[in-house]
């Protein structure tokens, strides 16, 4: 008897061969319709992230050109005003070379000269010349002789303040009215020796062809302002007649960013322009450092980026028909390559629908293998890893034992490791204090609450902290300690640090005694003017005495520092913040310069290096290694941060130099060309000789 019966596979291959090809376009199973879901959101996914992606790079492309485009705009306005001031100065500097001691002593000389068609008269609104004893010995008003009595108050005062400051000068803004608003620009006229005779003054309206006329306020577009503004806010041009001489916070937008650049006491700097957004306004600032102006372009974020945001809104429509489109196509092209698949899950429904014909079941031993080694492996490659780090803390602790220095290493106010060197000063052995909590080195608690106060300041402005402690010796005696460190912190505020530690117990018990007291600055600690004065003669001494000739590689140079805008720290912050910077400032310095040289403060806000044994070419180099590091470094007092920059002279002291206060005139004057290029840069000057010294 045959049996009619057939098993599950036979039943299923029957069916698929009597099927025919159209039977396998039949739904998919669960894995393979998972997988189709997942290739349709791995699809759309793709093409709008991508659609997203290269959206945002054309908008920031298109953003940063219309930024680049009008930061260049305000640099090249500043840039043209600056020369136009500088243009101005030269004329007034031409008129005053022409004027002889003699023509000072005779007023209608004087006149007549004036009136023989020099170019200052057609250049400058107005003409005033005093002489020394502050005598007005001419006044021309538009090339009009006029009685001395008539000149503004303002303006005998800026003529006076030239004589006694023996600067050129720019003013500020003179006249309370957009019509009478102008400028003076002085310079002092000088004989041969030097002695100031009088002073020489120009001046010029705001609105006239040669500094400010109408047509430069005039926007380059209508949804766009170009402003130009005192430091203290006082608008000098604009679209807008009726606002010259308005305050400029009450501007939209750029009233914001004034305000904050204000408070960030942001230098005036010719040619370094810089754009912000502020509440849909597009602010670009750029400085004119000699008058202390301000040139802004404030343009309306949204109108400027309306065609952008329009052509994004095509290109979102048209990447969600093409992911539309992509998507249905790798469906069907899923279904096609997932048949060998759709067939399997068939076969395998039959057999489980079937009865049991001893055939194995398909098994996924191979994937099961190959996660197991994969796992055996992580763990061995996590044992090796422990092994590794536990003979890195080994190598450290062999190299912190050999160590000439106090070195310590903390996380989260926890000793982790210390040197040979650091144990032996704190009177501990290594195994005592691992593990043990900071806290317990410090004399009382306030000391560990300034290091700690310390170390997060100074991981928020340069990474690093330094200062002097108080510290606890294992027999409770008395260690005062420097501490330099450098730290590193999360958003947990867990800190990990690294200390170095120097004794300056005996240094300390130094500054006890009267004679470092004469000799130092107490506020800074470091070494006062006369101490600076014989230090450098002592110095100068001994390279005479060895014979350093013009031909030497070395020499001795002077490094003269100015900090920016010191004054407006104390106007801003009282005078217990400028103390402060003044100490910060002085520890920085000190941390700079003590392996290459050693700082002295000379007065006020003013302090030098000394760099013995140095060349020109290495001393520019420190220099800017200075000027850097300051710039980087934020000054913290009660919650606000300020900028600080410094203006350093550099001058190399000649090898025949037996007197140096040549030397330090020629440094402080290198400092003052310094500050008055636009500050935070370096000026490189030599001594001049004996004569002209």
């Amino acid at each position: 008897m045959t049996s009619s019966a057939i098993t599950g596979h036979d039943a299923v291959g029957h069916a698929e061969r009597g099927a025919g090809p159209w039977s396998s376009w039949q739904v998919p199973g669960p894995l393979v319709r998972r997988l189709m879901l997942i290739l349709l959101l791995a699809v759309a996914l793709a093409g709008t992230v991508t659609a997203w992606v290269v959206s945002r790079a054309a908008g920031e492309e298109v953003a940063g050109r219309l930024v680049r485009q009008q930061t260049d705009e305000v640099e090249l306005v500043a840039r043209l005003l600056a020369s136009k001031i500088e243009q101005s100065q030269k004329v007034l500097s031409t008129l005053a070379d022409g004027i002889t001691p003699q023509m000072l002593q005779s007023p209608s000389l004087l006149e007549w000269v004036l009136q023989q068609g020099l170019p200052a008269l057609r250049f400058f609104d107005a003409m005033e010349i005093a002489r020394s004893d502050g005598r007005l010995i001419l006044n021309l008003q538009n090339g009009k002789q006029e009685a001395a009595s008539s000149v503004d108050t303002d303006e005998r005062d800026i003529l006076l303040r030239t004589m006694v400051q023996g600067k050129p000068l720019v003013s500020g803004v003179i006249g309370d009215r957009p019509s009478a608003a102008r400028i003076m620009l002085t310079l002092p006229l000088v004989n041969d020796e030097g002695k100031i005779l009088g002073v020489v003054g120009g001046v010029l309206r705001l609105q006239s062809q040669g500094l400010l006329p109408h047509s430069l306020a005039l926007p380059g577009r209508d949804d766009s302002r170009l402003i130009v503004f005192t430091s203290d806010g006082v608008i000098l041009s604009h679209p807008q007649l009726e606002r010259v001489m308005g305050n400029i916070k009450t501007e939209p937008g750029v009233g914001q960013v004034y305000s904050q650049w204000r408070a960030e006491l942001k230098p005036i700097s010719t040619g370094r322009g810089e754009t912000t957004t502020v509440n849909d306004h597009l602010v670009s600032m750029a400085g004119v450092p000699m008058p202390e102006w301000w040139v802004a372009r404030v343009t309306d974020s949204r109108a400027l980026m309306a065609p952008l945001h329009g052509a994004q809104r095509r290109a979102w429509w048209l990447a969600a028909a093409s992911v539309l489109l992509v998507g249905l196509i790798a469906l069907f092209g899923m279904a096609w390559v997932a048949l060998p698949l759709t067939r399997l899950h068939r076969r395998a429904q039959g057999i489980l629908q079937a009865e049991n014909t001893g055939d194995d079941a398909p098994s996924g031993f191979a994937e099961s293998r190959l996660l197991t080694d994969a796992l055996d492996h992580l763990e061995a490659q996590q044992q090796h890893h422990g092994h590794q780090a536990e003979f890195s803390r080994l190598q450290l602790q062999g190299i912190l034992e050999q160590a000439p220095i106090g070195i310590v290493i903390t996380r989260n106010d926890v000793l982790e490791l210390l040197s040979q060197q650091a144990s032996l000063m704190l009177g501990y052995s290594r195994v005592e204090l691992e593990g043990q909590s900071v806290r317990q080195l410090f004399a009382n608690d306030l000391q560990f609450d300034e290091l700690a106060r310390q170390m997060r300041e100074g991981a928020a402005a340069r990474g690093g902290y330094e200062g002097e402690f108080e510290l606890r010796r294992k027999d409770g005696s008395q260690l005062w300690a420097r501490v330099v460190g450098r730290m590193s912190m999360d958003r947990k505020s867990a800190m990990a640090a690294v200390w170095v530690l120097e004794d300056i117990t005996s240094a300390r018990d130094e500054r006890r005694k009267p004679m470092w007291a004469h000799s130092h600055d107490l506020l800074t600690n470091l070494p006062n003017r006369n101490a600076f004065l014989e230090r450098i003669r002592a110095l100068l001494a001994r390279k005479a005495e060895q014979g350093g000739g013009a031909d030497s590689d070395s020499g001795v140079v002077l490094l003269h520092l100015d900090l920016d805008h010191f004054t407006l720290v104390n106007d801003r912050l009282g005078h217990e913040a400028g103390d402060m910077l003044l100490r910060q400032f002085a520890s920085l310095l000190d941390e700079l310069a003590r392996h290459v040289g050693w700082v002295a403060r000379l007065g006020g806000d003013e302090f030098a290096v000394v760099l013995p044994n140095c060349t020109a070419e290495r001393a520019e180099l420190i220099a800017e290694h200075v000027r850097a590091s300051i710039e980087e470094w934020q000054f913290t007092y009660d919650g606000q941060t300020s900028m600080t920059t410094v203006s350093i002279g550099i001058v190399v002291a000649p090898p025949d130099l037996d007197d140096v206060t040549p030397w330090l005139r020629a440094a402080d004057m290198a400092c003052y060309y310094a500050k008055r290029a636009g500050r935070n840069r370096i000026m490189v000057r030599e001594v001049a000789d004996k004569a002209a010294a």
